[in-house]
């Protein structure tokens, strides 16, 4: 297995396919002011626009504990061809629907394909590398999807400019991708005593640390997903900001996600997984403060820096530290819940920071966000002394 999954062909395939994830909601964030705007005449269309952004990370929830179970059990490749199209059908969907409810239909599937796509994704980035390699890939892979996000959102927010339904056209790009993971992917061998390092003979779960895991990511996507579904309107209440600023602000955390997970390995050689939570949270925190207090776009964009620098080490601490301590056989149940908190996470942002933000405003919501963050780096510190 070594020679094959080492090709640059392969590797090339699965990052790519993994910039599908980050892309599936944040795309269209600069075009929910115009899409409000378009379904003004609809009961509820301030939160029913927020929850098409969302939508899919509901659905992602509820589909990747499935989708664990079943590449566990059937293989990687035939479901991860299946989510690609329906990604691309339904993620486009958009272009054409004049219904709100029908394109929230459509974000459901396309929240369904979502999950196939990253469990899918990331289990087998799992199953071809292991130890060091694996956690410097999964930190590529975080990085090409923080990558992928600045390239979306600035081209999706510059769409939006002329119309709000173009952002939809970006989805199509995953069909282009189903011949790459036919013909390029080796399907994993099972369990085959040559590919199973000793890290991985170990057949009991660790469910306290699992739990804890799926804790810290349900809480930190709450937060984390404040950005792309508040920031737009935050950003046009601050400097009243276009489409297009919005999807670049939302890129300039990207970017800088990206910068930190390109380096979570040698940064992951130094600290432990629980120190690296500890700088993660404190960078969130820090960031989310300036943003909250923030009078003008270049302090904004301050704090956007400084939220991605922390934003970007906690993807792959989270997945390298499971996939380190789970069995090969269970590895996809074991992603598929970590899939599902994050997802879940962001599903439940909108619902708990727009009425939040209702009575308190926005700046105070950020600010909120920000303690929040704070007590999970305190936490993390505690727990660091404790257990030293």
């Amino acid at each position: 297995m070594n020679k094959p999954v080492n090709a640059l062909p392969v590797r090339l395939t699965l990052l790519f396919v993994s910039t599908l994830t980050v892309m599936a909601g944040a795309t269209i964030a600069p075009s929910l002011p115009a899409m409000r705007q378009f379904f003004a005449s609809v009961n509820n269309a301030d939160f029913l626009v927020r929850l098409v952004l969302t939508a899919p990370a509901l659905f992602i929830a509820i589909g990747a504990p499935i989708v664990g179970v079943l590449i566990d059990k059937f293989g990687r490749k035939p479901l991860l061809t299946l989510a690609l199209a329906v990604y691309g059908i339904a993620g486009s969907s958009g272009l054409w629907l004049d219904s709100l409810g029908f394109i929230l239909v459509g974000r459901a599937l396309l929240g369904m394909s979502v999950a196939g796509v990253m469990v899918t994704a990331t289990a087998l980035i799992a199953d071809y590398y292991v130890g060091a390699a694996r956690g410097q890939f999964l930190g590529l892979q975080a990085a090409f999807m923080a990558l992928g996000g600045v390239v979306f959102l600035t081209f999706g927010g510059f769409l939006a400019d002329v119309n709000w339904r173009l952002p939809f056209l970006i989805y199509l790009v995953a069909l282009i991708l189903i011949p790459c993971v036919v013909f390029l992917l080796p399907e994993p061998i099972k369990n085959s005593s040559g590919d199973i390092s000793s890290e991985e003979t170990n057949t009991e779960l660790p469910i306290a640390v699992i739990a804890t895991t799926y804790i810290a990511a349900l809480l930190s996507q709450i937060v984390f997903y404040m950005i792309p579904v508040q920031l737009p309107f935050y950003l046009k209440d601050l400097v009243n900001a276009n489409a297009s600023q919005s999807g670049l602000a939302i890129a300039f955390a990207t970017f800088f996600s990206a910068v930190t997970s390109l380096l979570y390995q040698r940064i992951k050689s130094r600290f432990s997984f629980l120190s690296i939570y500890a700088i993660a949270f404190l960078n969130i925190a820090v960031g989310y403060g300036f943003i909250s207090l923030a009078k003008s776009f270049p302090v904004v964009m301050g704090g956007l820096a400084i939220t991605g620098l922390g934003l970007g080490l906690l993807t792959p601490n989270m997945t390298f530290c499971l996939t380190s301590i789970t069995p090969q056989m269970a590895r996809g149940r074991v992603l598929g819940g970590l899939t599902t908190s994050f997802f879940l996470g962001q599903f439940c942002s909108p619902l708990i920071s727009q009425p939040l933000s209702l009575k308190v405003g926005l700046s105070a919501t950020y600010g909120a966000g920000a303690v929040m963050m704070l007590v999970m780096s305190l936490i993390t510190v505690i727990m660091l002394v404790r257990w030293k």
